[in-house]
This record gives structure tokens, C-alpha cells and sequence, in this order.
């Protein structure tokens, strides 16, 4: 059983390890330029340089990866605070519905990117506009994902609470929450996701502490250092399968009934 998993886990390392032989290879023959396609060797290289030195010099990628961190928290718990209650309220009154979903569909397929001038005159350079655009990106996913999962409840199982005297708020703890629980997961793991791409390209714009992942690729390109900026892409792929993991791992947890 065990050598079946470790088994299973070289077999899903497999196509990166290969992927990553033919890029370095493709390197040392000179058939991708170096300097616009760093190899894996070089990109580790620059890994191992924004851990000792960072970047800017005394900006750690500990640092970075905090401030990034951070404001998807902020985006993602807003959105969260919002989106659930206003889903499930959706989801159990069909007028509250309609009258959200033109709302919804109107601004659902404007990019969050797009609001990102908007946030500026709004809120400034800073952490609450990109917190603002990351609200947007996973405000929809969490809503929709909600509501769907209250629709998903089989009617019988409402009209039997009702008649053993749930009053609405066990209604909505007791009965429509756990029930939309799953469909709710899968929209926090879109939403996170949304939210982390979003943050990036937020940080582009600039930011005034100094810190966070697309700062930090803003400045590698600033330097023309291409090793430094597939090593902050790398760190952001790294933490984004990190935190997808996590939220898989809450998911499993939280619905062990199912």
C-alpha cells in the first residue's frame, strides 16, 4: 500500500521532473536564450538570491509572500462575509433572487483588472484597492456557488425542519448551511484562486509598503533580471498549490458526513 503511494506521488512529479530536463537542455544547447528564458539551474539560482538577499536588497520573499498573503485574506474574508448570507438568502427567497440577478450578470463578466483604475481613484495606491479587487474576483464564484447549493437541498428536507418547529435562524444554521456546505467549498477554492491571480496583477500597479509577489516581479523586470522573475512566478505557482491543498484538506474535514 505504501510503495502504491509513493508510487502514485513519483508518477504526478514525473511530468514536471521531465519538463524541467528538456527546458534545462534546451538551455545548455542555446536553443532558449538564457536571457529571456532563464533554465531551472539559473531559476533556482535566483530562488536561493531572494531568500539570502531579497529584492529589493533587505526585502525578504518571506516578507513578499506575507504582504501578498495577507490581502488575499483580507479579499477573500470580505467576500466571504458577504457573498455566504447573501447566498443563502438568495437561495431560499426565489424574489430575492430576481432581484440580484441582474446585478449579478451585469457586473459578473466586467474582469476585477478593470476595476483596478477605478480602485486607485477610489482607495488609493495601497493594500485596500488591491483588497477591493480581490473582493471582486471572489465575490462572484462564493455567491453563485452558494446559491446553487441551497437550490440543491431537497424541498423535503426544509418542510420537515418546518414541522418540527425550526425556527428560521436553525433553518438557516441547521439546515441550509451544512446542506450548501459543499457547493460553498467549491466556490471558496475558485475564489482563492481567482483571488491570488487577481492580487498579482493588483500589485502591478504598485504598492506602497514595498512588498508583495507582483511587486517583487515588477522590480526583477525593472533590473532585467529574467531569473528573478520566473522565481517569483515560481514562489506564486508554489503558494497558490498551497493553499488550493489546505483548502482541500479544510474541505475533507468539514464534510466527513458526506
Amino acid at each position: 500500500m505504501i510503495g502504491g503511494r509513493r508510487g502514485n506521488r513519483l508518477l504526478y512529479l514525473l511530468p514536471v521532473v521531465v519538463a524541467a530536463g528538456l527546458w534545462e537542455a534546451l538551455g545548455a544547447a542555446g536553443i532558449v536564450p538564457g536571457n529571456r528564458l532563464p533554465p531551472p539551474s539559473h531559476v533556482l539560482g535566483g530562488l536561493a538570491e531572494l531568500l539570502s538577499r531579497g529584492l529589493p536588497p533587505g526585502s525578504g520573499l518571506l516578507g513578499h509572500c506575507a504582504a501578498s498573503l495577507r490581502r488575499v485574506a483580507g479579499g477573500v474574508g470580505a467576500a466571504l462575509a458577504v457573498a455566504i448570507p447573501l447566498g443563502l438568502l438568495a437561495g431560499r427567497s426565489a424574489r430575492l433572487r430576481a432581484l440580484v440577478h441582474p446585478f449579478v450578470e451585469l457586473t459578473r463578466p466586467i474582469p476585477p483588472l478593470a476595476w483596478v483604475p477605478l480602485a486607485i481613484l477610489w482607495f488609493g495606491i495601497g493594500d485596500l484597492s488591491a483588497v477591493f479587487i480581490i473582493f471582486l474576483g471572489a465575490f462572484f464564484p462564493i455567491l453563485l456557488n452558494t446559491v446553487a447549493g441551497v437550490l440543491a437541498i431537497e424541498r423535503g428536507l426544509l418542510e420537515a425542519a418546518v414541522l418540527l418547529g425550526a425556527t428560521r435562524r436553525d433553518l438557516f444554521l441547521k439546515v441550509l448551511a451544512p446542506g450548501a456546505t459543499p457547493a460553498i467549498m467549491t466556490g471558496v477554492r475558485i475564489a482563492v484562486g481567482v483571488g491570488w491571480m487577481t492580487l498579482v496583477a493588483a500589485e502591478f500597479t504598485g504598492v506602497r509598503s514595498g512588498f508583495g509577489l507582483g511587486h517583487l516581479i515588477m522590480t526583477a523586470r525593472d533590473i532585467q533580471r529574467a531569473d528573478l522573475i520566473v522565481a517569483g512566478m515560481l514562489v506564486i505557482g508554489l503558494v497558490g498549490f498551497a493553499m488550493d491543498a489546505l483548502i482541500r484538506l479544510l474541505e475533507r474535514r468539514l464534510l466527513r458526513w458526506r
